[in-house]
């Protein structure tokens, strides 16, 4: 069965400082695909990908940061029905419950909260594209799971646990340090041609390499802190990026811990040319590096093709 990864978008957000769509990526396996976070552009990303929502499965959130679920909503309602070769049948959303550790966290939402307070927000276009257009319900074929998962600090939140299976995938998380984001998740997939990892947003991450043991493939987040120093942002910003992002060369000591068969940089926060990123993670790390751009393609147990 065949596996590609497809880097619909490589940028973080929520800012647009460059031509890449927002965070998101699908694995294709077979004739099914799975994505993980749904950033800003990727409904039209994946349609350009050649992916169609009748043989869309699951999805997959890290976390509740607006760059990386924004085009949730989006992605769902413009790839669901029979107009548009959308999914008819049962699809799961899964992501991160509600973060109990903030102020008020009980009256947050989680993924869940997200997808229900979203069809009520398109409740009326709903309704309307199901007496209108024969569509099937859209809520009936959203399976939402908020994950169970161990606490932070605790011996457990170093070890991976399920998350998803199938008959083409096990999905497996581990909880990594993107503070104060409570939980922050990284996913690995693993088929028969091979292992993808996602980092997610994280700090240099010891939990992340034990996820990513022997993996084929790491996709890991990037920060160019250069970028952020001196341009007037609140210390605060610049605070956040250094203790909840990894530096390009901490992405690769992740990639070697880990021992890991390739390493692509992907959410890449500030800017920079791909020399750059590639060098400093390759510092770290003597496997293939690549910077990744929306389009990317990455046939799992195969070269790395080209970009779409």
């Amino acid at each position: 069965m065949s596996v590609e990864l497809i880097t619909l978008g490589t940028a973080a957000g929520p800012a647009i400082r460059g031509p890449e769509n927002g965070i998101s990526s699908a694995l294709v396996v077979g004739d099914a695909f799975y994505m993980v976070d749904f950033g800003m552009g990727c409904s039209r990303a994946a349609h350009e990908a050649g992916l169609r929502g009748k043989d869309f499965v699951a999805g997959f959130i890290t976390h509740l940061h607006s760059d990386h679920v924004v085009e949730l909503p989006g992605f769902l309602l413009w790839n669901w029905g029979n107009p548009v070769e959308g999914f008819t049948g049962p699809v799961s959303i899964v992501g991160p419950g509600k973060d109990a550790t903030r102020p008020g966290g009980a009256g947050l939402s989680g993924t869940s909260g997200l997808v229900s307070h979203a069809l009520q927000a398109f409740s009326y276009d709903i309704d309307i594209r199901v007496h209108d257009e024969a569509r099937p319900d859209l809520a009936s074929l959203l399976r939402t799971v908020d994950l169970t998962m161990p606490e932070h600090g605790t011996p457990d939140a170093a070890r991976p646990f399920d998350v998803y299976e199938d008959d083409r995938v096990k999905v497996t998380g581990i909880l990594v340090e993107h503070p104060p984001v409570r939980p922050a998740l990284a996913f690995r997939f693993d088929t028969d041609a091979g292992s993808v990892v996602f980092s997610g947003d994280t700090a240099e991450c010891d939990a992340l390499a034990v996820l990513a043991s022997g993996a084929d493939v790491l996709v890991h987040e990037a920060v160019n802190l250069d970028f952020y120093a001196g341009k007037g942002f609140a210390p605060e910003f610049l605070n956040h990026q250094r203790i909840a992002h990894t530096p390009p060369e901490g992405a690769g000591r992740v990639a070697a811990a880990a021992g890991v068969g390739r390493l692509v940089l992907s959410h890449l926060a500030g800017r920079a040319e791909p020399q750059w990123w590639r060098s400093r993670a390759a510092s770290a790390f003597d496997g293939p590096v690549d910077v990744a751009v929306s389009g990317q393609r990455f046939a799992i147990g195969s070269p790395v093709l080209a970009p779409a």
